[in-house]
C-alpha cells in the first residue's frame, strides 16, 4: 500500500471562500490549514488569501518552526522584527525562528494577496537529500517518450 493522499483545495480564486485556521476562535476567511486535512509529520502548509486593505492583525513568533512563505498573486508587505518588506508574486519569503513576522495586503493591491505558508521544524535538510533511491530502469507510467 502507498503512502499518499491527495486534497483539492481550489484554484488560487477559490482560496478565499475557505474559513478556517488553527484553532476555531481565531479562524478566519481565506486561510486553509492543509496539514489538518492530510496526515502530514515532518511539515505543515497553510493556503492563505487576504483582501486588499486586510491585514494579520497579529505578530507571531515560533521557537522551533522554520517558515516558508510563497507569494503567488497580490502585493502586500512583511512585517519582520524591525524591518517592513514588500512581497509579491514570486517572493518567497523564509523566516527562522524566533522572528516576529505579520502581514498584509496593500489596499492599492490589484487583487487578494495568496500565499502558501509552509512549516517545518527538526532536523536540518541535508544540502542535497541522502535518503533517495532512483530506479531508471522503472518504466514511466505514461508510456514511452514520443
Amino acid at each position: 500500500m502507498s503512502d499518499y493522499e491527495i486534497i483539492e483545495i481550489g484554484g488560487l480564486d477559490a482560496w478565499r471562500d475557505h474559513f478556517g485556521g488553527f484553532v476555531p476562535a481565531r479562524s478566519r476567511d481565506g486561510r486553509r490549514v492543509v496539514d489538518h486535512e492530510l496526515t502530514m509529520q515532518f511539515i505543515g502548509m497553510t493556503a492563505n488569501a487576504l483582501a486588499p486593505g486586510e491585514e494579520a492583525g497579529y505578530w507571531h513568533t515560533h521557537s522551533r518552526v522554520e517558515e516558508l512563505y510563497v507569494f503567488l498573486e497580490g502585493r502586500g508587505q512583511m512585517g519582520l522584527d524591525d524591518d517592513v518588506v514588500d512581497v509579491g508574486p514570486g517572493s518567497v519569503v523564509r523566516v527562522g525562528q524566533d522572528v516576529w513576522r505579520t502581514w498584509r495586503a496593500l489596499p492599492e493591491s490589484d487583487g487578494e494577496l495568496r500565499w502558501l505558508c509552509i512549516r517545518a521544524g527538526g532536523e536540518a535538510l541535508p544540502h542535497i537529500p541522502d535518503d533517495s533511491t532512483r530506479d531508471p530502469e522503472r518504466p514511466m507510467p505514461w508510456g514511452p517518450s514520443a
